[in-house]
């Protein structure tokens, strides 16, 4: 319940964000504002300020800015044509409609900022080598335990590496069978070198995804995969490419949870974020953990990135679902997969909670700028074919796109619905 509450709460904020972003650039292009609603239905309060009526209603799943002249052939006979949304040039209106998004874009930068301002909680997994390729299989062996770079300690294997990338010339330390040994390292020999180490990963899952198939099949971290198709895996990479490379839809799965040995069957999907083949949505467990922490221009330039890139990976997992429509069944999620990531990321941290956020605002901008009529981005292709052909498209056409939109609307939530709660119940049926 918690979950919903701060999940309500948070969309609210993006809500008023989104509309707030609409209202003023309306203003700004002398645009009059009739309503300004967080949420739809009838008012649990409202007031009125230099004639628009505010009001916060019922169902707190949208909201919506009234403009005056906004509705296709609408006519106000006792409004100025100056005010009126629908008399305003085409780029004006298109401006007015790309706000919304926009300002969902500057909340959800604004909200990697300071998620980047809290103490960065860095798991890492155990600086212990597995491999060493080509030359430097001379030097390191199995088991091999890193302990510093230029007498800089280093926990984890990817603070090994990150010093090792930050050093000019290097001196490893590392214990093999309780022995102390050194290697010196040019930095010529760097890049050769730290694309030779593999690190030891076993196969003890880290963290089961929210939605994906191994949560609905009742996986949880800690547990370990012992066979992945009746073949013994040793450790994370093996157990890797069984799953990823099989040949069928599903693999079954040997898993052992504390003293207990039982069998999942769990299909696969597409990963449509990256090109990397299919998944089950667990990560590996990483048991060294150390707090990091950014400076006020480190956190500024690493929530930028970190927008731009969750934006970009956005697009591009869209495109691959025009490509395949068929991965849209396990692509979708809704609120009850949203609540449920709110109540994980909450017992994370704040820090972690502030990127959820962050990535939900950008979410509601990336799909309000879709091209379907009802959206902003209809609204806005509406504008701009107007721009291009030098006149509106026809007012019976508009309607009937909108109908079109609004069907295609309806039926996305009710599929988002429809998805989360099937996930919910066949995760329900297996850890019950």
């Amino acid at each position: 319940m918690l979950s919903f509450l701060m999940l309500l709460i948070a969309l609210g904020v993006m809500i008023t964000i989104h509309e707030l972003g609409h209202f003023l650039m309306a203003r700004a292009f002398g645009v009059g504002i009739e309503k300004f609603s967080i949420g739809f239905g009838a008012p649990i309060a409202s007031f009125n300020r230099a004639g628009v009526d505010f009001r916060i209603a019922w169902i707190p799943l949208g909201g919506y800015v009234k403009m005056k002249g906004e509705n296709p052939g609408q006519k106000e006979s006792d409004c100025p044509e100056h005010e009126m949304f629908n008399r305003k040039a085409w780029w004006q209106r298109a401006l007015i409609v790309f706000a919304g998004p926009f300002a969902n874009l500057i909340l959800g930068m604004l909200l990697f900022i300071i998620a980047f301002s809290f103490p960065q909680k860095l798991e890492d997994i155990s600086p212990v080598i597995s491999s060493a390729e080509g030359i430097w299989a001379e030097h390191f062996a199995p088991g091999d335990s890193l302990m510093s770079v230029n007498d800089q300690p280093v926990g984890g294997f990817s603070r090994f590496m990150l010093e090792l990338a930050s050093a000019d010339n290097a001196r490893i330390r590392y214990i093999r069978n309780g022995e102390s040994l050194t290697l010196d390292v040019t930095t010529a020999e760097k890049d050769s070198l730290m694309r030779s180490l593999i690190p030891r990963v076993t196969t003890v899952i880290g963290e089961v995804f929210s939605g994906m198939p191994a949560w609905r099949a009742g996986l949880k971290p800690l547990d370990r995969v012992v066979m992945v198709d009746s073949v013994e895996v040793s450790d994370w990479y093996d157990m890797r490419s069984r799953i990823v490379e099989t040949e069928n839809d599903e693999v079954k799965l040997l898993i052992a949870r504390g003293n207990e040995l039982f069998e999942r069957t769990i299909s696969l999907e597409h990963n449509i974020a990256s090109d990397q083949g299919r998944m089950i949505g667990i990560s590996q467990y990483m048991p060294i953990s150390e707090t990091l922490r950014h400076n006020p221009i480190q956190a500024i330039q690493y929530g930028s990135l970190a927008t731009v890139n969750f934006v970009v990976m956005n697009y591009k997992a869209m495109f691959s679902l025009v490509k395949q429509p068929s991965q849209i069944k396990t692509s979708v999620g809704g609120p009850v997969m949203m609540a449920s990531m709110t109540s994980e990321m909450g017992r994370r941290g704040i820090g972690p909670l502030f990127v959820l956020f962050a990535s939900i605002s950008l979410i509601l901008m990336v799909m309000n700028l879709l091209p379907i009529p009802i959206l902003d981005g209809g609204h806005i292709l509406f504008a701009f074919i107007e721009g291009i052909i030098g006149h509106p498209v026809p007012i019976p056409v508009q309607v009937f796109l909108q109908k079109i939109g609004f069907a295609i609307l309806i039926t996305l939530m009710l599929y988002a619905f429809y998805a989360d709660i099937t996930k919910v119940i066949m995760r329900f049926i297996y850890t019950r």
